[in-house]
């Protein structure tokens, strides 16, 4: 009988430890009971994005999540006279819509179309490298690396505006608090281009992609789109916690440095940039 009951017993424990989790899109989260979604289905997760005296309750005001003003590599610039990075203290009830089949990708323009490859590696990079400098006691100014995802539009709309999903709980977070300057880089090695060439990622044939500029919070009007970019390339973030307090950023560029084959690097001008297309 002893033995019999061992399997129930182990059962029983492994199943009590883990009444602390709750699995989410394929990702374990540690969350007490008022962060729980009993059913994350279409119908049921957009409801946590629903602006209705709860979730998001404007507990963060623009200048507790990123001050106006902050040290450039170079200066200290004074507070900006339009005020664009205005924090969306609260988000509006969004319907997930089916996630569209990716028809971009492929392999790369010729590398002699310098703005054109760089809207091609924004647009079909689904995440990036963010540097920012850090406020963490140890490594205080030092560059910091992080991994976000990221998106510049459904798959059928190209920007060249890279969007972000954030929570203030990240360290990236508090260091753009001080310090809202930052560079994402990405590499054609995400995808499989550099694979079927058999190109090592610094091999300068597989090109990489470095854009320099300001993080700021997307403002009201740009709201509805940047959670269109973002959830239609990656729609498990609609079921993330909802505690953490997620809100939309953008990078207003400054620079677009491009490395995309061997002879140099290239910096892109912003309106070679913006009048590319990834397509």
């Amino acid at each position: 009988m002893r033995a019999c009951n061992l399997p129930l017993a182990v059962f029983a424990s492994i199943l009590s430890f883990t009444l602390s989790y709750t699995l989410r899109g394929s990702v374990s989260w540690v969350v007490d009971s008022s962060d729980v979604v009993e059913d994350s289905s279409e119908e049921v997760a957009p409801a946590l994005l629903v602006d209705g005296g709860g979730l998001w309750k404007q507990a963060y005001q623009s200048s507790s999540v990123l001050r106006e003003s902050a040290e450039s590599p170079a200066e200290r610039v004074e507070e900006e006279s339009n005020d664009v990075t205005q924090l969306s203290s609260r988000l509006f009830s969004y319907r997930l819509e089916k996630v569209k089949s990716r028809t971009g990708g492929g392999d790369p323009p010729p590398h002699q179309e310098l703005a054109r490859t760089a809207r091609f590696i924004a647009h079909n990079s689904d995440w990036g490298h963010l540097s920012t400098i850090s406020t963490q006691d140890t490594i205080k100014g030092i560059p910091f690396g992080n991994i976000f995802s990221v998106s510049d539009g459904p798959v059928d709309n190209s920007t060249g505006v890279l969007y972000f999903y954030m929570t203030p709980m990240d360290n990236s977070v508090a260091d753009l608090k001080s310090n809202p300057y930052a560079s994402l880089t990405f590499s054609e090695a995400e995808g499989e281009f550099c694979r079927k060439k058999r190109y090592d990622p610094e091999d300068p044939r597989c090109a990489r992609l470095t854009l320099t500029g300001k993080m700021v919070e997307v403002p009201l009007q740009e709201l509805a789109f940047a959670k269109e970019a973002m959830f239609s390339r990656h729609p498990d973030m609609v079921n993330w916690p909802v505690g953490h307090k997620w809100f939309f950023m953008k990078l207003d560029l400054i620079q677009i440095w491009l490395q995309d084959w061997t002879g140099g690097t290239t910096t892109v001008p912003l309106e070679e940039y913006f009048k590319a297309t990834p397509f």
